[in-house]
């Protein structure tokens, strides 16, 4: 389902449409209306942060339930294992596996080209548009690392870790300690390290790191922080809370 060839839609046509079928719980058109938006719209320049907020959003929609669904099914594929239940039952599931691991990397492939040959190509002009794109570019090679193996898991690991990176050298220079796309950059990069690199220590510095120096400004500044400053905040502390615990049980076996 898409707009009318016959039509010249603007951006705000498509925008109008994909929170129209967002709030209708279309999420599958929400995702093509979003996508035939940065496909027609993404040479009039960079997009304002309600709308990168939306693009992001339509994917989130259709790549959240499938990554949920994967490790629901991962986590009943190695009782299996572990049961060493009949290999038929071990072979069905692997089987349901793969079709959804199909499935996150097309819609990883999806985003990751739109990203790179129109949004961020786009965002030039803003470096809080280019961190948001670069930051979403990481999370999504890190969605594609998660289900996979191999030299596909350490090629899609790679690309992460460059894209996030170039949005924190970015991120540095340009935003805030208490900017939210800065905030949450620093909370998904410091996930990668935690659950594809396995470098327990290295999340514990960022996500301290992002949280305390957020704080230290706000109360220079004298500011309370935004609802979704608060929120990303909360979550970082959360994980570093967890990751600590989870520090202090490593070391003590």
């Amino acid at each position: 389902m898409g707009m009318e060839s016959s039509t010249a839609a603007s951006r705000s046509d498509y925008i109008f449409m994909a929170v129209m079928a967002q709030q209708a719980a279309r999420y599958a058109d929400m995702r093509r209306f979003v996508q035939e938006m940065v496909l027609r719209t993404s040479s009039l320049g960079d997009f304002m942060p309600e709308e990168r907020k939306l693009i992001a959003l339509s994917y989130r929609h259709v790549i959240g339930p499938r990554r949920s669904s994967w490790r629901k099914v991962v986590s009943l594929f190695e009782e299996v294992q572990k049961g060493r239940r009949e290999e038929e039952c071990a072979v069905l599931i692997k089987g349901f596996l793969d079709g959804i691991e199909a499935g996150i990397a097309e819609v990883c492939a999806e985003v990751l080209s739109l990203l790179g040959s129109h949004l961020i190509p786009s965002s030039s002009s803003s470096s809080e548009s280019r961190v948001f794109f670069l930051k979403m570019k990481g999370d999504y090679h890190r969605y594609v690392a998660e289900v996979r193996v191999g030299e596909e898991r350490k090629e899609a690991s790679e690309s992460a870790m460059k894209a996030y990176k170039e949005a924190e050298e970015i991120a540095v220079l340009h935003l805030a300690p208490s900017n939210i796309t800065r905030l949450g950059l620093a909370l998904n990069f410091s996930v990668f390290y935690h659950d594809i690199l396995n470098s327990l220590e290295t999340a514990l510095l960022v996500s301290d790191q992002a949280f305390y120096e957020a704080i230290e400004e706000l109360e220079e500044l004298d500011k309370e922080p935004c609802k979704d400053a608060n929120i990303i905040l909360s979550l970082l502390q959360d994980n570093f809370n967890e990751w600590k615990f989870e520090d202090a049980r490593l070391h003590h076996v």
